[in-house]
């Protein structure tokens, strides 16, 4: 059995929050500057060009990447051999988002009811998502989601007789009614099966997987592909002003499901798709 105190979360998770607002990961700056060398629309390559301009400053400067600094969601993969000492788990991740927001002057956007809509003025609650896994490490994965993306993601219950050709239908159809609301050249998470519940997890996981690591499904890595080529002939391009660059990547993720169902989530994300993943 392995001891972490969960003060070494809450530090991990402040500096996460930090770096994933300011930092793009190395594979989506990489699949940004392909997409502005191979833009050949005029306006949508200046509008390529504009975004590498805002990272560059945002990294030079620590001025956030947007600024919509994101609802702080967390995927916490758990060594069944780890032990928390030192306080409670949930709440060492908790002050690691409040102090990662506070610390680093970052836009506090989360609301204490969805309703009455008072500011809790720290970004607080996070949306946590735990996973037990063997070992004795601890995974986490830091995604803080734009609503001007997030507002666009979908899911579709669909029937096993639509089959594929709906769920390729089903992830047009997010793009296309998207269009420039989600900040394109955006990136597609798609999870299919599960329930309801679980292919919005796996939607929202798949944007998190490097771009350069296509699925290890052949079919599905086909499937990528193919929607990838057909959202990029869409001609919405980058900032919606047209153009061939409409998306950077499409990542699929799937699991297993009811002989009833085809459950579809499309989680839309914009051109930064900011995470970042530490282990301790």
């Amino acid at each position: 059995m392995r001891e972490i105190d969960v003060k070494k979360v809450t530090e991990t998770v402040a500096e996460m929050c930090i770096e994933a607002n300011h930092f793009l990961t190395p594979d989506m700056k990489e699949a940004l500057n392909r997409a502005a060398d191979r833009e050949k629309a005029p306006l949508g390559k200046k509008v390529l060009e504009q975004l590498q301009d805002n990272l560059k400053i945002a990294g030079e400067d620590m001025i956030p990447i947007c600024q919509d600094t994101g609802m702080a969601v967390l995927f916490v993969e758990v060594g069944q051999e780890v032990h928390f000492v030192g306080g409670d788990l949930e709440e060492a991740l908790q002050e690691g988002v409040r102090r990662g927001y506070t610390d680093g002057f970052l836009r506090k956007s989360v609301v204490r009811d969805p309703l009455d809509r008072v500011n809790t003025g720290d970004n607080t609650p996070a949306v946590i998502h735990y996973s037990i896994v063997s070992g004795d490490k601890v995974k986490i994965t830091f995604a803080p989601k734009g609503f001007g993306s997030e507002n666009m993601s979908r899911i579709f219950m669909l029937k096993p007789a639509d089959g594929i050709e709906g769920v390729k239908k089903a992830i047009l159809t997010a793009v296309h009614d998207a269009g420039p609301n989600a900040c394109p050249p955006m990136v597609i998470g798609v999870g299919i099966g599960g329930t309801f519940e679980k292919c919005a997890i796996l939607s929202k996981k798949a944007l998190t997987r490097p771009l350069d690591h296509p699925s290890e499904i052949p079919y599905v890595r086909e499937l990528e592909q193919e929607m990838l080529e057909k959202i990029n002939r869409s001609g919405i391009g980058p900032g919606g002003l047209g153009g061939s660059t409409t998306a950077l990547a499409v990542n699929i993720e799937t699991y297993p499901t009811h002989i009833a169902g085809l459950p579809v989530a499309v989680n839309i994300c914009c051109h930064v798709n900011r995470h970042a993943v530490r282990e301790l």
